[in-house]
């Protein structure tokens, strides 16, 4: 197996683990990828560092810090969706009108969320409608087409 760093033309980035190389590469022709945040089929791997493996488990010490980092990672993702989810307006489909409409001027100006698919949130960011995929709550099931 090997781990590849991905991301999208949306700009998020995330983790995926295929077969072989030749795995990615196929998938990736076939159009078999997809960004669990936005959706955005246009998915290529990112620059990233080697990774290093030393004999060993990992120390009790690091494992702690690990569990907490991704505790506190948790509670931030949490806290940012319950913000968006209490303070902004909830579009559902509407969301690629909607967020063109705010761009251009043809309404007033409110914090919106909603519903895009991966190629309406590719045109928005194209057209250079300020979007952004909402942080997926590890643990939790997310619906990963929602965006503000």
């Amino acid at each position: 197996m090997i781990k590849y760093k991905l991301s999208c033309v949306g700009g998020c980035t995330f983790e995926g683990w295929f077969r072989s190389s030749d795995d990615f590469d196929a998938q990736s022709r076939e159009g078999r990828l997809e960004c669990p945040y936005c959706g955005s089929a246009d998915v290529a791997r990112a620059i990233m560092a080697p990774a290093i493996v030393r004999g060993g488990a990992p120390a009790p010490e690091k494992e702690a810090r690990l569990a907490h980092m991704r505790e506190a990672i948790a509670e931030a993702a949490r806290r940012a969706r319950d913000y968006v989810e209490k303070n902004f307006d909830y579009v559902g489909d509407r969301f690629p009108e909607e967020a063109r409409r705010i761009h251009y001027g043809e309404t007033k100006h409110r914090d919106i969320y909603g519903e895009a698919s991966g190629a309406e949130a590719k045109e928005l960011a194209e057209e250079g409608v300020a979007i952004a995929p909402l942080p997926p709550v590890p643990g939790a099931v997310a619906d990963k087409k929602k965006i503000n």
